[in-house]
């Protein structure tokens, strides 16, 4: 029987030829396909979705919970910096290095809040001496910043452009102290933290 048309069809269940059937409906309201095109509204209570590609806006009312997201997102790293081992005040002394990976379609801003650093003064009966505090900043090997702070507080931010496609960004954070009368120096800085983010300007406008 070829082209046949129904009105209406009461049937216990639907099942298609092939084993196995590619389509099914039960009693129950089970409906199973192996492929469908759906053009209108879809709604559920429950259930799973593997290797699912939302083409255009999603909201999502409720709370969503990940354990793997990529792409636009904001990422952060932290550390402090490194202490000589000397006793006993362990001043700051040592190099942290930050590779940023190109790993993404989309351009990206990487952002440096402040780092603060800072020597001291020794007071001394005939004149003062100064310990002094050194950050030196490079960008793939070229100096962007060098700053000595002896009895006062420097302070490092910045802000730097990667775009796509441009390859891996390597920035190193070099800190070292020194008193000039070679007694062990007094030197602080404060924690380095980096803040990779999307480059967008969407809901935002500066001038």
């Amino acid at each position: 029987m070829n082209d046949v048309f129904l009105k209406r069809l009461f049937a216990v269940s639907i099942t298609s030829s092939g084993n196995p059937p590619t389509f099914s409906l039960t009693p129950d309201g089970r409906l199973t396909a192996r492929n469908a095109d759906i053009s209108g509204a879809i709604t559920a209570n429950t259930g799973t979705l593997n290797n699912v590609t939302i083409n255009e806006n999603c909201v999502i009312r409720g709370k969503l919970s990940a354990n793997q997201i990529e792409g636009d997102l904001v990422k952060t790293v932290g550390k402090a910096f490194p202490r000589d081992s000397r006793a006993p005040e362990r001043w700051p002394s040592g190099t942290i290095t930050v590779r940023v990976y190109d790993d993404q379609p989309f351009n990206r801003q990487i952002v440096i809040p402040a780092v603060a650093f800072s020597g001291a003064r020794h007071e001394r009966e005939n004149s003062d001496t100064y310990s002094s505090c050194r950050l030196i900043v490079k960008k793939n090997g070229a100096e962007i910043y060098n700053r000595t702070a002896m009895d006062n507080t420097l302070v490092y931010s910045g802000v730097i452009d990667m775009p796509a496609g441009r390859g891996h960004m390597t920035l190193e954070f070099s800190v070292s102290a020194w008193w000039v009368n070679g007694w062990y120096p007094t030197a602080s800085i404060s924690d380095l933290l980096v803040v990779v983010m999307k480059k967008a300007t969407a809901g935002i406008t500066i001038s």
